[in-house]
């Protein structure tokens, strides 16, 4: 770990004025900056401690929503009652992750931030093209069982990590944004960047900017929701692929539908394919198995990761299913 300067602010604004260099860093929890600080994966000249910002509350919106602070942490959101009844696919997701104790410190906006798991993003000792520019992409030709198959490029395959955000993708949630320039609002589906030339390039964040919160938007009547996450263990294990479903229906007609996929892509990754293929049409096992071969039709797979497209159109059945299923 690199030597750093540390500094504590009192209010957004003195956050991103301290937040000046581009080298500074924002600490919350800290679950995954503090990790990557010492793999010398990132090294801050600055880190700029955020917890003493009134952004931790988990209040509901005049139309219906719900918003969580960028600080409201991993747990409380998990358990909060407007969560379990409302966006019980949120609270199904950040369980499935980390461990109780991590889940206890990890923010909202940390978890949004997230870096990948690559083992060559991780290590300095091969040339990563997310980490630097230019040196390569040490994965395509190494190993790459854990990585994805959507929204890749010839420079960089790495996996977003994340479960909270492939709920909050489903759900359509909002970030909330304050930079230098004043206050923004960006659906979750224009926040990501996939990798293409430019993989360092991770989400739509400018030099300062920091996340507020996070709004999801009134729950659909009669829609039932659900995370399932496939991996190689039963806890505390990154996702080999997993899915988060909105379906809504009349009768036998499915009338609503959203579905995002983790462990798969660059980023929480929405299927707009697999929605078409659902909305207008019945519930049934054929239905639910066109969505999944759709979302995963331009899956682009490398030497030792192919099973994914598979076990991928498996978990979305399999959610699909269990989503029609629950009362």
């Amino acid at each position: 770990m690199q030597p750093f300067q540390f500094t504590r602010a009192t209010t957004p604004d003195q956050a991103i004025q301290a937040h000046a260099a581009t080298s500074a860093r924002f600490v919350a929890g800290g679950t995954n900056l503090i990790d990557m600080m010492k793999l010398d994966v990132e090294q801050p000249t600055t880190l700029i401690d955020i917890n003493e910002l009134t952004l931790s509350a988990i209040t509901p919106t005049p139309n219906g929503g719900l918003h969580l602070g960028a600080l409201s942490r991993n747990s409380d959101v998990a358990h909060h009652p407007a969560v379990l009844r409302d966006y019980p696919v949120l609270s199904q997701a950040i369980l499935s992750g980390a461990s109780p104790q991590l889940r206890n410190m990890a923010s909202t906006a940390g978890n949004l931030l997230q870096r990948t798991r690559c083992v060559y993003f991780r290590d300095t000792a091969f040339p990563c093209n997310k980490r630097e520019p230019g040196s390569g992409c040490s994965a395509i030709d190494g190993f790459n069982r854990n990585l994805a198959i959507l929204g890749t490029s010839k420079d960089c395959i790495a996996t977003n990590p994340s479960d909270q955000n492939v709920a909050l993708t489903a759900l359509e949630a909002t970030i909330h944004i304050q930079g230098k320039s004043g206050s923004r609002e960006v659906p979750i589906h224009n926040f990501y960047v996939v990798p293409g030339s430019t993989p360092h390039i991770e989400t739509i964040l400018q030099p300062g900017d920091l996340i507020i919160g996070v709004t999801l938007p009134p729950p659909h009547p009669n829609v039932r929701s659900l995370y399932l996450k496939l991996r190689d263990r039963e806890a505390y294990e990154f996702a080999l692929a997993s899915a988060a479903v909105q379906l809504g229906t009349q009768g036998n007609r499915i009338t609503f539908a959203r579905i995002a996929l983790g462990g798969v892509g660059t980023k929480p990754w929405r299927s707009l394919e697999a929605e078409r293929a659902l909305e207008g049409h019945t519930v049934d096992i054929a239905t639910f198995r066109r969505a999944a071969q759709e979302a995963l039709r331009d899956a682009r797979p490398q030497s030792e990761n192919a099973f994914k497209v598979d076990l991928s159109q498996r978990c979305i059945v399999r959610a699909l299913t269990l989503a029609t299923k629950s009362a």
